[in-house]
């Protein structure tokens, strides 16, 4: 079976996809816990004599936010959001209901309640859950007009509801420790399926476009769930599972594993190009070097051991081979030999973490400094917003959008006033500039557009078929959640056909009219927060992106003077492994701000940006490198190098600095260093990388390069550089 997956792509790269099955696990959750409170209170409910269909769809509701609305970042706050959101729901449905007579006092209940999600949230993720449940039970129980009669009942349909959504987040599925074990297996079989193609790419001569971009996409995804890895780490999770671990050990591997594969997928074509490859000998290593990881278990108990010693001698062999190559060349050595090096040296890094990790698993004592826990704490101050706080704005907003919505809804619909203000409602969430909002209306409209004329067309094919419609209706719940975060618009489209199915079993048909309303209201509802957005308290999202520029420059600060820094430690710089994953969250975040602008119709005025996000992706993977291509600790330097480094950080520290106030005033802010002195010197006094005393050379080359981006940046802002 191990040798179909091995030979099979697509089923390696259907295996590694979702890492750590993350959404699989919430979608699946999420519906199971809705079918069961259907089932379980239409059973109950047909037990006591009752009709159960409107108490089953509040239970399946309640089940189903119990599990994805839940978002607070403890266990234990969690348990306790989850039991308050029975509460939330029940004062729902009790003030819906008696105040369903006034459709007045309903909207300002509804707007009440928006408004205070949004405030309370500065006090943390529960008050917006429990604003948000009880919202959908408002919106629900006004619709049904329930009589305090039926109030037990509905109470009842809550309550199993929550207690289904505890037992399966708390119970049943223990997501943490399952969710790291299945992220490290995902990541394992990603990292092995990127290792197959760049072996097919080394032995193969000449390199097709289409395998070339196989191998750029895998090595995104790659790098996609090792930052996902890094966020599930947890010592306690690692203790859990692998008991002597430590995350500081698991998270260095992870990096080095990816760097690895990045290294290597950047520098076979500059080996290709420079006729490196023409070497059977070096070819035949590098393969070998490959094969030998790829085949390591690293995480299981039973692992082979000589895989991993075979890794050793290879890479022995890879060094040696090297170093052969570099005293043929002692005067000037072609640059592919430093990439060579560079290969050379992160494989010896996944190789010792790899074997450190299966050392602690065995309980063997290794005296070595950087296997000692230390608490990684995050101490981030947080500053103090000038004016009104993000959520007062964002509160606001949705109070003056909800009652334009309110109006709206009456004038487009008066029987069925509320969808706009829900479309409002839901349109806002997450959405901080005004690019992002327009960018999840547009995708909520078009999905919702798309969706009516599917729902309607399927509603209309299995009308009267009450289980078909029921098992459908499930079908679209999990798609919905599934693909939430994939696509926001097929999310739309599966919960649009998801009301279509609604209709047709509440109202014993469904007409085109009716989910034509529907997608008027939707396209209104998002116009409005869009608007809204746009001039009540508008955060611009070019502001939002030239923030997330400047906090990116300032963690780069901070990194790279730590780095230079570390060289003057016995300990070396793998500590930095975890900023380094920090760096690249922020990356992330650059881009995902930066979406609504480059997808948006003010695409062609902002041209640069996505220039800009080359230069600063081009920047982190310098800035990765400079822990990922370290191999050497115990430094030693002449005096005429001390000095050098303060240089160094001084002026890299200014360069950062005159950047971040350009970025933010628009400004000119002063002039910037190159840093070709300090970099001359360091070439001119570090010792030899042959007499073991450190090759500074090698480990400052990528300070080098991202001073050269910056000052690339700093060029076309119009600043001036000098030595």
């Amino acid at each position: 079976m191990k040798q179909f997956i091995y030979r099979s792509y697509w089923l390696r790269r259907l295996l590694a996809s979702d890492p750590g099955r993350k959404r699989l696990n919430q979608a699946g959750k999420a519906t199971i816990s809705l079918i069961s409170s259907v089932f379980t209170t239409t059973l109950i409910l047909n037990l006591l004599g009752f009709e159960p269909l409107l108490p089953s769809i509040i239970s399946g509701i309640a089940g189903l936010m119990g599990i994805m609305v839940v978002m607070d970042d403890t266990k234990e706050k969690k348990q306790v959001t989850t039991l308050l959101l029975a509460l939330s729901a029940g004062c729902g449905v009790t003030l819906g209901s008696l105040l369903a007579w006034n459709a007045i006092l309903v909207s300002a209940l509804m707007i009440a309640i928006i408004f205070s999600a949004f405030y309370f949230s500065r006090y943390g993720s529960r008050y917006f859950s429990l604003g948000m449940i009880g919202f959908f039970t408002v919106y629900f129980s006004s619709f049904l007009k329930l009589s305090p009669a039926q109030f037990p009942l509905f109470y009842l349909a809550i309550a199993i509801g929550i207690i289904y959504a505890f037992l399966y987040n708390f119970v049943i599925f223990k997501d943490s420790v399952q969710l790291l074990k299945r992220s490290m297996r995902s990541f394992h079989r990603q990292a092995n399926l990127t290792f197959q193609l760049l072996i097919e790419i080394i032995k193969d001569p000449e390199t097709s476009e289409s395998r070339v971009r196989k191998l750029e996409y895998n090595v995104r995804k790659l790098r996609e769930y090792a930052n996902n890895v890094s966020t599930d780490l947890s010592a306690q999770d690692i203790k859990g599972i692998w008991p002597g671990l430590t995350a500081k050990q698991l998270k260095l591997y992870v990096f080095d594993t990816a760097m690895f594969v990045m290294t290597l997928a950047d520098s076979l074509q500059k080996l290709k190009k420079d006729d490196a490859l023409e070497m059977a000998e070096l070819r035949k290593l590098l393969v070998q070097v490959i094969s030998t990881l790829q085949a390591a278990e690293v995480l299981d108990q039973d692992y082979k051991e000589k895989n991993l010693a075979e890794a050793e001698y290879v890479i022995r062999s890879l060094q040696d081979f090297i170093n052969d190559l570099f005293n043929k060349q002692p005067s000037q050595p072609e640059g592919w030999l430093y990439l060579l090096r560079r290969i050379e040296a992160i494989a010896a890094h996944v190789t010792e973490g790899a074997l450190l990790i299966q050392y602690s698993l065995q309980a063997i004592d290794i005296p070595d400094a950087d296997l000692e826990d230390e608490a990684e704490e995050d101490e981030e101050d947080e500053k103090e917003d000038k004016g009104l706080k993000p959520t007062t704005k964002k509160a606001i907003q949705s109070l003056i959008a909800g009652t334009i919505a309110i109006i709206v809804g009456y004038l487009i619909s008066p029987i069925q006033p509320y969808w706009v203000l829900l479309t409002t409602f839901i349109v806002q969430l997450g959405t901080e500039t005004v690019g992002r909002t327009y960018l999840k209306g547009l995708e909520r409209s078009v999905g919702t557009l798309i969706g009516a004329v599917i729902g309607f067309i399927l509603a209309s094919l299995v009308s009267g078929h009450s289980t078909l419609e029921v098992i459908l209706l499930f079908a679209v719940i999990f798609l919905a959640f599934y693909l939430l975060t994939v696509s926001y618009t097929i999310m739309s489209l599966f919960i649009t056909m998801l009301i279509a199915f609604m209709y047709d079993l509440i109202l014993g048909g469904i007409s085109i009219e009716l989910l034509g309303a529907r997608v008027i209201d939707t396209i209104a509802g998002g116009a409005i927060a869009l608007g809204v957005s746009a001039f009540i308290y508008p955060t611009k999202t070019m502001d939002k992106v030239s923030e997330a520029f400047t906090d990116y420059l300032n963690e780069l600060e901070s990194y790279v003077n730590q780095y230079i820094q570390s060289l003057k430690r016995p300990t070396g710089v793998k500590d930095l492994a975890g900023l380094a994953f920090e760096l690249d969250g922020k990356i992330q975040t650059i881009e995902d701000e930066s979406k609504p602008v480059l997808q948006g119709p003010g695409a062609r005025k902002y041209s640069g940006l996505p220039r800009w996000i080359t230069i600063f992706t081009a920047i982190n993977y310098y800035a990765k490198h400079l822990v990922a291509s370290s191999y050497q600790k115990n430094f030693y330097y002449p005096k005429e190098v001390s000095s050098v480094f303060l240089s160094v950080e001084e002026k890299f520290t200014h360069n950062i600095q005159v950047l971040t106030k350009m970025i933010e005033t628009d400004e000119w802010a002063g002039t910037m260093y190159d840093l070709q002195e300090e970099r001359e010197k360091i070439e001119r006094f570090a010792p030899d990388y042959q007499e073991n005393q450190g090759d500074l050379v090698h480990h400052l080359y990528y300070i080098w390069k991202i001073n050269q981006s910056l000052l690339m940046m700093g060029e076309h802002m119009g600043v001036d550089k000098r030595k």
